[in-house]
């Protein structure tokens, strides 16, 4: 029996990933820190039977005496999404960077070698395209000039011809575009120094677009899943951004227990640092999964508004062979029937 602590594991995925490792049998303790941007309740006593300590991992005595005992780490904890406005960065950088970096600290010190890392596919930035003439290219940021135009789709850097988007693995370099993906990047940095200076094992699981029960209700932090769900149960049909066309992986909270669970156990795992992709391995543009949604609902069809956020890019679509080949981790919920069972699911408040 495995003894884990899991960070933020009272959040959306958090309680998901808790009760996965509890089923499996290894014993689980949690911390969270109730922070507004994901709760609007007060934090309960227990999650999925394992007892829930409520710090700030900023605190360096509160995160050593959460770590006497422990194992693995399993580091759920962070700010997610887009935020308000840039008034966010200060905070992001402490929950997710200066919180990381103080659960390092304290891990060297505890002895503590294996860590499970909740990254994201923020990390890429723009996934992976291909130009007709120049091969394999990376497109610059899109600009307000052509999204206010409705060019949303990035041309050649090269030649400004169309690309064609194709799928992003590990090795892909790292390019973040909003400032949580840049502190999602330096989560990874610093757990790889950790890994390199301690010799410690890290596990850094990139999560593509998670969904299913238990997000919370509409808010600035929200996934876009979340958002549409939002709307439809109120009765207002999901606002879609640009034409609709951007590409993502929607990937089941469920199976991303599961590749938690995996990574605390896989024996192909291999010490040092390593990513892996956690995606369903099957695609689906924003205006499916809206329309989708609004399906299996009964509630009025989705808009293509053609807004668009600064910091959003256009496709990020995954290969998941690494994680199946190392990990042994196979997405189980395929979007069709993931998205018409999350039509229906309990949001938190």
């Amino acid at each position: 029996m495995t003894r884990i602590l899991v960070t933020g594991g009272a959040g959306f995925i958090g309680t998901h990933v808790a009760a996965a490792l509890r089923d499996a049998g290894h014993q689980v303790s949690i911390v969270d820190c109730g922070h507004p941007g994901a709760h609007r309740t007060p934090l309960p006593d227990t999650v999925a039977g394992a007892p829930l300590h409520r710090a700030d991992l900023r605190d360096r005595a509160a995160v050593a005496e959460l770590l006497a005992g422990i194992d693995v780490v399993v580091h759920q904890a962070a700010m997610v999404g887009l935020g308000v406005d840039l008034g966010d960065l200060p905070e992001y950088v402490g929950c997710n960077d200066l919180g990381t970096a103080v659960l390092l600290a304290e891990m060297a010190r505890a002895g503590i070698h294996r860590l499970v890392l909740a990254s994201s596919m923020v990390v890429y930035g723009e996934g992976a395209y291909e130009c007709p003439r120049h091969g394999p290219v990376r497109p610059a940021p899109r600009t307000i000039a052509d999204l206010d135009t409705g060019r949303f789709e990035p041309g050649c850097p090269r030649c400004g011809s169309a690309l064609e988007p194709g799928l992003v693995d590990e090795d892909a370099p790292l390019e973040p575009r909003s400032v949580y993906a840049a502190t999602k990047v330096a989560q990874e940095h610093l757990t790889a120094a950790w890994s390199r200076q301690t010799g410690g094992a890290v596990v850094a699981l990139r999560y593509h677009n998670v969904y299913g029960p238990g997000m919370p209700r509409d808010t600035p932090y929200s996934g876009v899943a979340a958002i549409f769900r939002s709307a439809l149960a109120a009765g207002r049909a999901p606002r879609v951004f640009e034409d609709g066309g951007q590409r993502r992986d929607f990937v089941h909270v469920l199976d991303v227990a599961a590749a938690n669970l995996a990574a605390v156990t896989a024996t192909g795992a291999r010490g040092g640092w390593h990513a892996y992709n956690i995606a369903s391995g099957q695609p689906a543009t924003i205006g499916e999964v809206a329309a989708g949604l609004a399906r299996a609902a009964g509630g009025p069809a989705p808009v293509v508004t053609g807004e668009f956020r600064l910091g959003d890019v256009r496709h990020v679509v995954a290969s998941p062979a690494r994680a199946e080949a190392v990990l042994g981790f196979r997405a189980r919920v395929g979007p069709a029937d993931g998205i018409a069972e999350f039509a229906h699911a309990t949001l938190r408040g």
